[in-house]
């Protein structure tokens, strides 16, 4: 059941099927740069049923992104629940196979789910909680209209906190 759709995608909710094609992919180095890093079949079935179990409680979750030319999970986008500073965000996560990058599929993604946010989530802000080093991810995040807000230490790691706020994101798209 795709929910959004774009150009060149389905981001649909994640299902038990998919825990071999994600679990590929988080078992990949490059996938899971600035990340915690690699995953093992057993750590990636545990984060499928976290959050599959949050799609199924109605909350916010991180999507599935099938390309829709050959219905290949390429990654997700979508939503994660973070506490940040002492403070609960709901964030705008996003990882792509290397084969996809810089072919504009994260832009294409973030921007629908970004919209979804406001339009139906009616979310008042998003962030996205990127490594000082990963340049790619800033410009994605920049592309939704995000500005960086300031700098933390998040899980240990430095990280830059991204964000919109629905203001900002309706006087952008005129919505």
């Amino acid at each position: 059941m795709a929910i959004l759709e774009t150009a060149r995608l389905t981001l649909r909710p994640f299902c038990q099927d998919d825990l071999d094609p994600l679990s590929a992919l988080m078992a990949n180095p490059d996938f899971m740069r600035f990340s915690l890093g690699v995953r093992t079949r057993e750590e990636t079935a545990a984060f499928l049923s976290k959050i599959m179990g949050w799609d199924h409680a109605g909350r916010p979750s991180p999507f599935a992104v099938i390309l829709r030319e050959s219905s290949t999970l390429a990654g997700f986008c979508g939503f994660l629940h973070q506490e940040v500073d002492g403070v609960e965000e709901i964030e705008i996560a996003y990882r792509l196979h290397p084969d996809h990058w810089n072919k504009g599929i994260a832009t294409e993604a973030t921007q629908a789910v970004r919209d979804h946010a406001f339009r139906v989530l009616a979310l008042p802000c998003v962030i996205s909680l990127i490594h000082p080093e990963n340049a790619a991810s800033r410009r994605v995040a920049q592309k939704m209209g995000m500005t960086m807000e300031r700098e933390t230490t998040f899980r240990g790691f430095p990280a830059q906190v991204y964000a919109i706020r629905r203001e900002a994101w309706s006087a952008r798209c005129g919505a």
